[in-house]
This record gives structure tokens, C-alpha cells and sequence, in this order.
């Protein structure tokens, strides 16, 4: 007991300080920072979501104690919530076959479970990403104006200091740059909250202690109201205030987990070719270094979602059925 309560402590405080970081306003810090989940995830995957809750709590009160309340709440809705859902999902499973043998001599078999499925895991992703680029985002203001005006000043007073002589003309580019920066931090939530789920869930497994078999990640599949969901969203990005900056945070969030389940396509479509490693190293050098061409991986995962490309692949591979007599 005493090395689980150490180990909840060490992870709580490995997230606080990449949290904390931010203060020092340094570039490597916003790395740490977005990546501040990892220790608790970790720690709720290898030892249980209590293990990450009791780290997270303990957290949240250092920061609170240290910084103050603003503090300990960001960091309890923003890092210790998502990281002890998430690994509670990861972990999650049901029993499905036959509970016990026919026979009462027979030996008990292993109870064949079913675990929580990937595709339902990112579409949380994508729900945690919008509440915290939207809790961010309301730290600046109550109203689309305020949050909007608060943008523009911070991010002028930004490229000033990085080059004195802007002109006055560069007003509109800031003004575009506010506009488009709700959904590129949702955007950048979702990638790392992503990242640090596949990354502890390897470290657990590498230790040993990951309790579920490693899932196939080309079956990774958004549930199917997902759709109807990106399609309510985009309706109200057009509507204005408050509510058209939430719908695109939602949007942005929901086309980030097709652009993932579009790899998951892409990973199952190049199946058959022999030169399948260098295509897929390709893809993901030229989506890593430009940045816009994952727009084709979101145009495959909704085409995937739609017309059931991988389905309709891998029953093409399948053997023909036998010959009845």
C-alpha cells in the first residue's frame, strides 16, 4: 500500500511541475505542459484509475496551495481528469461467451472479455480536447467579443516583441490568426492527449502491467452518431457569438479523429502492397512536415465512415467459401 501511495504521489507530481512549467514562459514548456497528462496516465493504466486520482488530487492541492485556486482548478479539469477517465477506459471490459463450462467436472475457462473500443476512446479524446481549449478559452472572457479582442491584443504584444517594426498592416493577419486559433489549440489538445495515451499505454506494456492485449488499430472506428454529430457542429459554426466558437472547437476536434481513423484506413488499404512501409513513412513524413495534407486523412476517415471502405477491402481478401456437395 505504501508503494502505491508513493507511486500516485511521484506521478501527481511529475504532471504538476509539466504543468507548472508554463510560468517560465519558455518554448520547451508549452511541450511539457500540453504533454502534462502523461505521468498520471501512466500511473492510472500500470496501478488502476484510483493510483492516477489520488496523484491527481494531490496535485491540484500542491498547485492550489502554491499558485492559487485558478491553478488547482485548470489543472484538475485540464490533466488529472482526462488522465484518470481515459485510463479507466483503457481498462474497461465485459465478459462475453459462456460465464462457467456445461460440465461441473471440466476445468473453468479463462473468461473471454471484450474491451473498450478504440474508436470510442478517441471520440473522449475529442470531447476532453474541446472542454479544455473551451475552459482556456473562457478564462479570457465571458462573451465571443471579449475572448476574440483578448486574442488579437495577445497575439499583437506577441509579434511586436519578436519584431519591432510590424506595420500596421499586419492587423489582418492577426485578425485571421484569432480566428483560426480556438480550433489550432484544439487541434494541438487532441494530438498531444493522443499521443500521451499511446505512449503510456507502451510504457505500461513494455513493463509488463498493461492488462488488456494491445489493440488493432486498424479496426479504430468512430461510433456512428459521431457523423451526425460533425454535421450539427459545422450547422452552428455559421451562427455567431459564443456558440459558433464552441461549434468550432468541436468541429476541429471531431475532424482530428477522422483524420486518426483515416491512418487507421490507410493503414488497412496498403495492406497488400509490397512497398507498404515506405508509402505509409511517406505519408507520415509529409503530414508531420506541412502540416495540411492530414485534410486527406479526414477526407478518407469520413469517406471510410460513409461507404465502409476497410470492410469492404477486407471481405475482398477473404477466401472464397468452399464448394458444398
Amino acid at each position: 500500500m505504501m508503494a502505491f501511495g508513493l507511486i500516485a504521489l511521484i506521478a501527481g507530481a511529475a504532471s504538476a511541475l509539466m504543468f507548472a512549467s508554463i510560468v517560465s514562459g519558455a518554448l520547451i514548456s508549452l511541450v511539457l505542459f500540453y504533454l502534462a497528462p502523461l505521468p498520471l496516465m501512466v500511473a492510472s493504466i500500470g496501478w488502476g484509475p484510483l493510483c492516477a486520482s489520488l496523484g491527481g488530487i494531490a496535485a491540484a492541492i500542491g498547485l492550489g496551495a502554491l499558485f492559487g485556486l485558478p491553478y488547482c482548478i485548470a489543472f484538475a479539469v485540464t490533466v488529472a481528469l482526462p488522465a484518470w477517465w481515459l485510463g479507466h477506459l483503457v481498462l474497461l471490459s465485459r465478459q462475453v461467451g459462456p460465464a462457467a463450462p456445461e460440465a461441473a467436472t471440466e476445468p473453468q475457462p479463462e473468461p473471454e472479455l471484450e474491451w473498450y473500443p478504440v474508436g470510442r476512446i478517441l471520440l473522449w479524446i475529442a470531447g476532453f480536447a474541446t472542454l479544455t481549449t473551451m475552459a482556456a478559452l473562457l478564462t479570457l472572457g465571458t462573451d465571443a467579443d471579449t475572448i476574440m479582442s483578448t486574442l488579437r491584443r495577445g497575439l499583437m504584444r506577441l509579434l511586436h516583441a519578436t519584431d519591432p517594426q510590424t506595420s500596421g498592416e499586419a492587423g489582418q493577419f492577426v485578425d485571421a490568426l484569432a480566428r483560426i486559433a480556438p480550433a489550432a489549440a484544439t487541434i494541438v489538445a487532441m494530438m498531444t492527449l493522443t499521443l500521451s495515451l499511446w505512449l503510456s499505454a507502451k510504457v505500461t506494456a513494455t513493463s509488463g502491467r498493461l492488462r488488456r492485449p494491445w489493440p488493432d488499430m486498424m479496426t479504430a472506428a468512430l461510433p456512428p452518431m459521431t457523423l451526425v454529430a460533425l454535421c450539427v457542429a459545422l450547422a452552428f459554426c455559421f451562427t455567431g457569438g459564443l456558440l459558433a466558437i464552441v461549434a468550432q472547437i468541436t468541429t476541429a476536434a471531431l475532424m482530428m479523429g477522422y483524420a486518426l481513423t483515416g491512418f487507421a484506413v490507410l493503414h488497412t488499404l496498403t495492406l497488400a502492397l509490397k512497398s507498404r512501409t515506405f508509402w505509409l513513412g511517406s505519408t507520415y513524413a509529409v503530414v508531420v512536415v506541412f502540416g495540411w495534407p492530414v485534410i486527406a486523412m479526414v477526407i478518407l476517415g469520413l469517406a471510410d465512415a460513409m461507404f465502409g471502405f476497410r470492410e469492404r477491402f477486407l471481405r475482398s481478401r477473404q477466401p472464397p467459401p468452399l464448394p458444398t456437395s
